[in-house]
């Protein structure tokens, strides 16, 4: 397919303007006219070397792509795509992402409901010469294949809990912090059934002897249980917020606004950053376990860009991002590619660092893991409770 070519923007118009354009087009979900949408669709026609990256906001390394864009020869523009997989799935099936984005960072279990639907289409593995040296339990990821064709490639996996401040509340080590009305007002949970309900069930289960059987795919009776513990706790003012996204998750740490909330790991890395003591549990409950996968969306085969978009992830698989990734945010790409890369560059990265978190993350894996679903077989009752929530 010949590869269309993206009209020059002035010099002025830097990457970061870019990233700006796409987020003012992409997050808030508005229609655009045909004219609009043929405008978005030829800004999004890749030059060579570039590709449209929509992923959560932790997968971004800011001023470092320029240099993984040296060492790889592809730059990505990157878009923050909320985290939140229900309107990131609208956006693909009904809205414009196909129009704006080339490659979509998203966290497993959605991949078979996308190439059902004709969104996303398969990698080619053999154009990612360094997918073979992903670990082989990364590779076995069931939710990663649809019909024998790879729809995923696992970029980054990890484990999450609770992020709390021990100066203030001491040693926690269950989820049943995050209830406790002792803490009222000064806790808090993401705005995503998708986290924040496998972290209630978990605690339901583990802890409250509740009859749920797997926290990551609950049934109608289960999931009625949990989100009316939710509702009630939310009612009762328990929580400051729900949080959406990574700005806003990392500002409720910074500003002080909350004493533990569940979230992400690299939450604690930046508000330590910030001076602040922060640390994240190791809950009896157990952890809930997540990748962060790659899909190529159809949007890039049309474009004729598929073949860069192979490279990109290629390069994400290469050492230099999950050195860079695993330094900033405390995330791990699973290949022992990192620490070749660390022992060849030492003077950026320490090798014994990198080594230290991988093992870190293995460790939480060979513990309590609950898997997060991002399509359990009830999702839409998911959803429907969850508006429940937040209109209680």
């Amino acid at each position: 397919m010949t590869q269309q070519r993206r009209p020059l923007l002035p010099q002025s118009h830097s990457n970061v303007q870019r990233r700006d354009f796409l987020k003012l087009m992409g997050a808030g979900g508005m229609a655009l006219s045909a004219g609009g949408l043929g405008f978005a669709s030829r800004l999004s026609a890749q030059d060579a070397g570039t590709v449209a990256f929509w992923a959560t906001a932790t997968l971004d390394i800011g001023d470092k792509w320029p240099e993984f864009a040296k060492q790889n020869g592809v730059t990505p523009e990157f878009t923050d795509n909320g985290n939140d997989l229900g309107p990131v799935i609208a956006r693909l099936a009904a809205g414009n992402a196909n129009d704006l984005f080339d490659i979509g960072g998203f966290q497993g279990g959605a991949e078979k409901e996308l190439a059902r639907q004709g969104v996303i289409i398969p990698w080619d593995t053999a154009k990612i010469p360094n997918y073979e040296s992903l670990w082989q339990w990364a590779k076995d990821i069931p939710y990663l294949k649809h019909e024998g064709k790879q729809y995923g490639i696992p970029a980054v996996v990890n484990a999450d809990s609770i992020i709390y401040r021990p100066d203030k509340l001491g040693k926690i080590d269950s989820y049943g912090a995050i209830f406790d009305p002792k803490l009222k007002g000064r806790v808090a949970m993401e705005d995503a059934w998708i986290n924040s309900a496998i972290f209630t069930a978990m605690y339901l289960k583990e802890s409250e002897n509740q009859p749920i059987a797997d926290p990551g795919n609950l049934s109608e009776s289960e999931l009625g249980l949990v989100m009316e513990f939710l509702i009630k706790h939310k009612s009762d003012g328990q929580f400051r917020t729900f949080w959406n996204g990574w700005e806003q998750g990392v500002q409720l740490v910074a500003d002080q606004e909350v004493d533990a909330m569940t979230g992400w790991e690299p939450i604690v890395y930046e508000g330590r950053k910030r001076g602040l003591q922060v640390e994240y549990a190791v809950p009896v409950e157990g952890y809930e376990g997540w990748g962060n996968n790659m899909v190529l969306l159809k949007g890039a085969g049309d474009r004729g860009v598929a073949d860069t978009a192979h490279k990109f992830v290629d390069g994400l698989l290469g050492g230099f991002y999950g050195c860079e990734l695993g330094q900033a945010r405390g995330y791990l790409v699973p290949t022992d590619n990192n620490v070749v890369y660390a022992k060849a560059h030492p003077d950026e990265y320490k090798p014994e660092e990198v080594e230290k978190l991988a093992e870190h993350v293995k460790a939480k894996f060979a513990g309590k893991i609950y898997w997060q679903n991002a399509r359990p077989d009830n999702f839409q009752l998911y959803e429907e409770w969850w508006q429940k929530l937040r209109n209680a």
